[in-house]
């Protein structure tokens, strides 16, 4: 091979690095750029803080008892929460870190009682709240009571959410926690 030829051959392979460095450059700009975006979505709701299920809202004079019903859904047994951060983004993202959710009574005081839960976002004022919802067959519950959500809410809900109520439940539908709202 004369200096010409290797001169052509070497020209050529360092086109071809040179090409496949850009294409690998322009995909990760590209799937930079869509990550970036998708962590720019407005945030819709926070919720910095939880309060676990007391099934009972209220006991009358005449012993009637009225149960915890929170936009429709009905409570569970007692149940604590020790923490819970939960941020919703305008797309319907939802991402809900819980700590500590246990069962507060009975026999199996203490435990997961085998639950798995998801989260439900209400919308609007109690009569007319609106509900959006994870995915119903929900994530198990480690041993100690801690779970990760990541996933979209079902309807994606509407650009203002005014009145924001989470709600940690189980597949049954009861809950079991609610988020407290970080204005």
């Amino acid at each position: 091979m004369n200096q010409i030829d290797m001169g052509k051959s070497y020209g050529r392979a360092a086109r071809k690095v040179a090409s496949g460095l850009l294409i690998a450059l322009a995909t990760l700009a590209v799937s930079g750029i869509a990550s970036a975006q998708n962590y720019r979505q407005p945030t819709l709701a926070k919720f910095r803080g939880g309060i676990g299920v007391d099934p009972v809202s209220n006991i009358s004079t005449t012993g009637t008892v009225t149960l915890n019903i929170v936009r429709g859904v009905s409570p569970g047994s007692p149940w604590r929460i020790a923490d819970l951060d939960a941020i919703v983004r305008s797309d319907g993202r939802i991402s809900v870190v819980g700590r500590g959710l246990l069962l507060a009574n009975g026999n199996g005081i203490g435990t997961n009682a085998n639950q798995s839960v998801h989260a439900s976002l209400f919308c609007g004022a109690a009569a007319t709240a609106t509900e959006h919802t994870t995915n119903v067959a929900g994530v198990a519950l480690e041993a100690d009571g801690d779970f990760v959500i990541n996933d979209f809410l079902s309807p994606a809900p509407p650009a203002t959410c005014t009145t924001p109520v989470l709600l940690i439940r189980n597949v049954g539908g009861v809950w079991f926690a609610a988020g407290i709202p970080k204005h």
